[in-house]
């Protein structure tokens, strides 16, 4: 299987900021979309943002002028930059990338931890 390997999560106080990093060399030039998502205990998987192959990006309104999603192509990675980080955006943030046929198929990675408090 495919594999999407994240990092960047943690501990982080209120205004604070936080980068996650999703490797996946293979699908950062495969003319996919890719994009972020995040969990919040006991709530739904909700969207967070998408960078598509040939579009400007998309985000979720909560965080729209604090986020920012963007790729490394030479390095195979997806980021998104967190700034001016609330509580609220405490939650686990899951990596999804698409690929094969048609970007038919999706990715997950395993999620990593952000967490903002005092």
């Amino acid at each position: 299987q495919e594999q999407l390997v994240e990092s960047g999560g943690g501990l982080v106080q209120p205004g604070g900021s936080l980068t996650l990093s999703c490797r996946a060399p293979g699908f950062t030039s495969n003319g996919c979309s890719m994009g972020w998502y995040r969990q919040a205990a006991g709530k739904q998987r909700e969207w967070v943002a998408t960078i598509p192959n040939a579009a400007q990006p998309a985000y979720t309104g909560s965080v729209k002028g604090r986020f920012t999603i963007f790729k490394d192509k030479s390095n195979g990675t997806l980021y998104l930059q967190m700034n001016s980080l609330k509580p609220e955006d405490t939650a686990m943030y899951f990596c999804k990338a698409r690929g094969h046929g048609t970007c038919g198929t999706d990715y997950w990675g395993q999620g990593t931890q952000v967490t903002v408090s005092s």
